[in-house]
């Protein structure tokens, strides 16, 4: 189980102190989250892709380069990658280089977006969202897959005989998660490439996350890839803690009840029941998550929200030092124990690697 945190970068008023913190602290603010999580012994870093304010996150891929410089081991990712309104040569390009200098520790999410604006301003238009994230992947895969690409399609201009540049790292791509909270066709095209299904359930009730998911794993095994439960899935989630429950509660409920997307919405004792939101001591964040895999089955990467609605850096790195010093260490072995021998370990770059050679050598062997 590959476990971690992910940021969606907003720029939020802290309720409790009515400081609003600039750009620039929390773009510097994404880095020593990263640092602290490797520090702690997670396994994933992620964060997210904005051109609208509140959003500092324009550029990831800038983000996760500079945060490889200062990190050893962490994997770098993408909490969404535009496949709509960024251009796929762009996307080959920037993440094989990301790649490379990564040493191989990179993946990424893609996802449509929720920001209506976003298409208009990169000439595209909202109501060509799927075709446009299926039309995009597929140019995508072969730009990473191939060495020189002839293509042609309805919303790019036509390729001949392109090379995309740098070539990827050891001849495989970065792994591709497919991020949906709500588009089947999505959790068509992630199961049809044999791809990584991300649901980021972090807002709705888990009954409609389990058709999503389900759709996916049936599609993956229709498709010959493996058993529906070998399919590779990540979930989102959501924690903050104290030692005790009464002070969690006590300490988070100013910030939920100001959040820019559920705040002035449900209780917060609402949303904890209805959500993956885990708001009380470590071990109710530990029995929480621990309770996901009864209802979307084994899955590869737990990802939680862990920096947002305004809370400040020395509390969030507080919350990190709790969840590496009583829940990780138990999540972790819980995990290991409750794992199927048969089902994959999460992606990496060095055991998909080992996985080709391995293919390459059984096609000899004939």
């Amino acid at each position: 189980m590959q476990i971690g945190v992910f940021s969606v970068s907003d720029i939020t008023t802290d309720p409790t102190t009515g400081k609003t913190p600039s750009e620039q602290e929390r773009i510097r603010a994404s880095v020593e989250i990263a640092r602290k999580a490797e520090e702690i012994g997670m396994d994933v870093y992620a964060i997210g892709e904005h051109h609208n304010r509140p959003f500092f996150s324009s550029s990831p891929t800038t983000t996760l380069a500079y945060i490889a410089a200062q990190t050893e081991r962490i994997i770098l990712s993408t909490a969404t990658t535009l496949i709509t309104t960024n251009d796929p040569v762009k996307i080959a390009e920037d993440f094989a280089m990301l790649q490379h200098l990564s040493g191989g520790r990179v993946d990424l999410v893609l996802g449509r977006g929720n920001t209506a604006p976003v298409y208009p301003w990169f000439g595209k238009n909202l109501q060509d969202s799927v075709e446009l994230t299926v039309e995009n992947y597929h140019l995508l895969r072969r730009l990473w897959d191939e060495d020189v690409v002839s293509w042609s399609g309805k919303h790019r201009t036509p390729l001949q005989n392109f090379t995309s540049t740098p070539r990827p790292l050891d001849g495989v791509a970065p792994f591709v998660w497919h991020g949906s909270i709500r588009t089947p066709q999505v959790a068509e095209i992630a199961a049809y490439y044999g791809d990584g299904f991300f649901a980021n359930n972090i807002f709705w009730p888990k009954e409609h996350y389990q058709q999503l998911i389900g759709l996916y794993r049936e599609r993956y095994e229709h498709y010959g890839h493996g058993r529906a439960d070998q399919a590779i899935v990540g979930l989102g989630g959501q924690f903050y803690m104290a030692r005790n429950s009464q002070d969690a509660v006590r300490e988070f409920r100013p910030y939920f009840d100001n959040a820019p997307v559920y705040g002035h919405g449900p209780s917060l004792e609402d949303f904890t029941a209805q959500t993956p939101l885990s708001v009380g001591s470590p071990q109710e964040v530990l029995e929480k998550t621990l309770s996901f895999q009864e209802f979307f089955g084994d899955y590869q990467r737990q990802l939680f929200l862990i920096d947002h609605a305004g809370l400040p850096l020395k509390t969030v790195l507080n919350q990190l030092d709790l969840f590496g010093e009583y829940v990780l260490p138990e999540l972790r072995a819980e995990f290991a124990k409750r794992k199927p021998a048969d089902v994959p370990e999460g992606p990496t770059h060095a055991n998909r690697v080992a996985a080709r050679g391995a293919k390459a050598a059984e096609s000899a062997r004939g």
